[in-house]
C-alpha cells in the first residue's frame, strides 16, 4: 500500500468522505464491471456499486489492512451482489465444499468479453448473449467465481480473499462452473467450440 493510500485511509477512517472518494476512484470502474458481469443490468450494477461503496465507507474503520484495500473493496462488491440476487430471487445460495473430478480432465473456458470491443458481427453479439444467458443458469457462487476468474482475471488467491472462502472451495466452484458451462455449450453445438480449451 502506497503512503498516499495510507494517508487517505487514515482520513477516511476519521469520516472524511472526500478522502474515501479519492481512495475508491481508481477501483470504481473495476468494481462496476464486477457488478455488471454478475447482474447483467447496467442500472442494477450502478446501484449495487454505489451501495457497496456506502457499505465500505460505513465500515472503513473495520478495515485492518491485512489484505489490500482493493481486495477488501471487491469482497464488499461480491457480497453486495449476492445479497441483491438473494433478495430479488428469495433463494439461498448453497456452498460447495467438495473437490470435484471430471474424468481426470481440467477444462479451461475462455469467455469473450464485450468490454471496449467493437461489435463486428451479428454472430459475435449472438455468442455474447448466449454466453451471458448460460452464466445466468449457474448457481450464484459458481457464477461469481467464473466472473472473477475468467472475466475479470483475478488470481485464485485474490478470489479467496474477495469471497472469504477457502482455496479448495474457490477451485471447486470454478471447476464446477466450467463443467456446467461446457455441458451447456455442447448442447448448443459448434457455435461455441472455439471457446473451450481442454
Amino acid at each position: 500500500m502506497s503512503e498516499y493510500e495510507k494517508v487517505l485511509l487514515t482520513k477516511a477512517r476519521k469520516g472524511d468522505a472526500n478522502a474515501f472518494e479519492m481512495l475508491i476512484m481508481e477501483h470504481e470502474r473495476k468494481a462496476y464491471n464486477i457488478a455488471y458481469r454478475f447482474l447483467k443490468n447496467p442500472e442494477d450494477a450502478e446501484d449495487i456499486t454505489q451501495e457497496a461503496f456506502l457499505r465500505a465507507f460505513r465500515n472503513i474503520k473495520k478495515f485492518k489492512g491485512q489484505s489490500s484495500f482493493s481486495t477488501w473493496l471487491y469482497r464488499i462488491i461480491n457480497n453486495t451482489c449476492i445479497d441483491f440476487v438473494r433478495s430479488k430471487q428469495n433463494k439461498n445460495v448453497d456452498s460447495i465444499d467438495k473437490t470435484i473430478r471430471y474424468e481426470g480432465e481440467e477444462l479451461e473456458l475462455q469467455i469473450p468479453s464485450d468490454e471496449n470491443d467493437p461489435v463486428e458481427t451479428v454472430e459475435t453479439i449472438e455468442i455474447s448473449e448466449l454466453m451471458k444467458s448460460m452464466l445466468d443458469q449457474l448457481p450464484d457462487d459458481q457464477k461469481m467465481a467464473l466472473v472473477l476468474r475468467d472475466i475479470q482475471g483475478f488470481s485464485y488467491q485474490e478470489i479467496v480473499d474477495i469471497t472469504g472462502v477457502g482455496m479448495g472451495t474457490v477451485k471447486s466452484r470454478i471447476n464446477r462452473g466450467r463443467i456446467a458451462l461446457k455441458e451447456l455449450i455442447e448442447q448448443k453445438g459448434e457455435l461455441f467450440s472455439d471457446y473451450i480449451v481442454k
